[in-house]
């Protein structure tokens, strides 16, 4: 079992401290260049610059995309679900005509 340790991030030039487990490091380091990025694409296009409006906007679009990735995740899986069963509904039939 990993003990957590402080992990500093950096966004829009400010340093975090977050505590996580050497396991999560990578994936906390990604979200929070991610992020940092988002952040700096929304402060370059908003009228604004306050940093709670750019944290709430981007925060939205973060989880926009993330619902629509979910979207074309449970359409995938239901459309490779179909191609199986189709395929097994053939195999059905082959190996059960091939016995007879």
């Amino acid at each position: 079992m990993s003990t957590s340790e402080p992990v500093a991030v950096r966004i829009l030039d400010r340093e975090f401290l977050i505590a996580c487990t050497a396991e999560e490091r990578p994936g906390l380091l990604a979200a929070a260049r991610y992020l940092d990025e988002k952040l700096r694409e929304m402060r370059t296009n908003a009228r604004t610059s306050g940093l709670d409006r750019l944290a709430i906007l981007a925060a939205l679009n973060i989880s926009h995309e993330l619902l629509g990735e979910r979207e074309r995740s449970a359409r995938e899986a239901a459309r490779l679900a179909d191609s199986m069963q189709a395929i097994d509904s053939k195999l059905e039939r082959a190996v059960g005509g091939s016995l007879q």
